[in-house]
C-alpha cells in the first residue's frame, strides 16, 4: 500500500473528528435549548463557536470522496458483481447515492448551524426573548435529523470501510463518542476561558461539577456501548459479525485495542470519579485534553486496521493530520471568538446561569 492510500484514511480520522467536535457542539446546544438548561447558558457561545467547525467539514470530505476508490472496497464495480452480498447493498452502497447522502448531512449541519448561531447574535442586540423560543423550536426539528445525519455519516465514513460487516448499535457507538469530544474540547476552552478572566465572575464550582458529572456520564455511556457491542456479537458469534472484532484483536492491533480501553474508559473514569475531582480546575482541564486524544485514539482504531491488517502504523503521517485537525478546530474557534461576544448577553437565562447553584 502506498503513502496516498494511508493518507486516504487518515483523512477519514480528521473528517471524524471535525464532525465528532462541530455536529456533536450543534448537539450540546439544541439540547440546551430543550432542556430550558440555565447553568451552561453562559458558555453556550464557545459551542456556538465549536460548531463554526461544520463549515470546514465539507472540504475536508472531497478529498475523502476523490479517493473513494481508495479506501472503500464497494466502489469497486467488479467486487461488487463478484460479491452476493455486495450486490445486495449496491442500492445504498454506490458513489452516486454516497454522493448524495453526504451533501444532505452537510446541507443540515449547516443551515441548523446558521440558524441558532444567527438568531443568538440577533439576541445580543435585541434581547428578544422570542428568539429563544424561536431556536427551541428549531432544537426540536434538528434532534431527529441530528440522529439520522450522525448515525448514516458513521455508516457511510466508518462503517463501509469493511462493507460486509454490519452493527445496529454502531450509531450510538460513534454518538457517544462525538458528544464526549465536542464536550471535552468545550470544557478545556471554558477553563481557559476562566483563567484569561473572560469569566471570572459568577464562576464557581458548580459549574465545573456539571461539566465533570457529564463528561463523567459520557465516558459511562461510551463503555457501556461499547461493550453491549462487542458483547452482543461475542454472544451471537456469527462470522460475518465476528470477523471485525478478531481483526482488531491480531498483531499488535491487539495491544493497541488494549490501550484504547485504558485511554478512554479506564483512566478518565477513575480520575473523574469522586465529587471533589469534577471540581478541581486542573483536574477537568488535564482530563479533557485526554479525552479528547482518547477519541482520536479512537477513530485511529476504528479506520487504520483496514488500511493495515498486520498491525498498527503511526508516524508522522497520522500525527500530521491530527495536528491539522486540531489547528482548524482552534482556528475556526479563535475566527469565530474575535468577532463575536463569548458570551450571550442577550439570553434572558444568562443571570439565572451565573447565580447558578446546585
Amino acid at each position: 500500500m502506498t503513502d496516498p492510500v494511508r493518507s486516504a484514511f487518515n483523512n477519514i480520522v480528521l473528517l471524524m473528528l471535525l464532525t465528532s467536535v462541530g455536529v456533536g457542539s450543534l448537539f450540546l446546544i439544541g439540547i440546551e435549548y430543550l432542556a430550558g438548561a440555565v447553568w451552561s447558558t453562559p458558555f453556550r457561545r464557545v459551542f456556538e463557536f465549536l460548531a463554526s467547525v461544520v463549515l470546514v467539514i465539507p472540504v475536508i470530505a472531497i478529498p475523502v470522496y476523490l479517493n473513494v476508490h481508495s479506501v472503500y472496497h464497494w466502489s469497486h464495480t467488479d467486487a461488487v458483481a463478484a460479491d452476493k452480498i455486495l450486490s445486495g447493498k449496491e442500492p445504498y452502497l454506490n458513489e452516486t447515492f454516497f454522493l448524495i447522502r453526504l451533501i444532505a448531512y452537510f446541507v443540515v449541519w449547516i443551515v441548523f448551524y446558521f440558524i441558532f448561531t444567527s438568531n443568538s447574535k440577533k439576541q445580543d442586540k435585541t434581547k428578544d426573548q422570542k428568539l429563544t423560543k424561536r431556536n427551541i423550536r428549531f432544537s426540536a426539528l434538528f434532534m431527529p435529523l441530528f440522529a439520522l445525519t450522525l448515525t448514516f455519516s458513521a455508516i457511510d465514513f466508518l462503517m463501509s470501510l469493511e462493507p460486509h460487516w454490519f452493527s445496529t448499535i454502531f450509531g450510538v457507538y460513534f454518538f457517544a463518542g462525538t458528544v464526549l469530544a465536542s464536550l471535552a474540547a468545550g470544557t478545556f476552552l471554558v477553563i481557559m476561558f476562566v483563567q484569561k478572566g473572560y469569566f471570572i465572575k459568577g464562576i464557581i464550582k458548580d459549574h465545573y461539577y456539571s461539566f465533570g458529572a457529564l463528561l463523567f456520564a459520557f465516558i459511562n455511556f461510551w463503555a457501556y456501548i461499547a461493550f453491549s457491542q462487542y458483547m452482543l456479537i461475542w454472544y451471537a458469534n456469527l462470522p460475518e459479525e465476528t470477523f471485525w472484532f478478531i481483526n482488531k484483536w491480531e498483531g499488535s492491533w491487539m495491544y493497541f485495542s488494549i490501550f484504547l480501553i485504558i485511554t478512554h474508559f479506564l483512566v478518565p473514569y477513575f480520575a473523574l470519579l469522586s465529587q471533589p475531582s469534577k471540581m478541581n480546575e486542573k483536574r477537568l482541564k488535564f482530563m479533557s485534553i485526554w479525552i479528547l486524544f482518547a477519541h482520536i485514539i479512537d477513530l485511529y482504531w476504528l479506520v487504520l486496521p483496514t488500511f493495515n491488517p498486520e498491525g498498527f502504523v503511526f508516524s508522522w503521517n497520522e500525527i500530521g493530520f491530527i495536528i491539522l485537525g486540531l489547528g482548524l478546530i482552534l482556528t475556526m474557534f479563535n475566527w469565530k471568538a474575535r468577532k463575536e461576544n463569548i458570551i450571550p448577553i442577550g439570553d434572558p437565562k444568562l443571570k439565572r446561569g451565573l447565580d447558578f447553584r446546585l
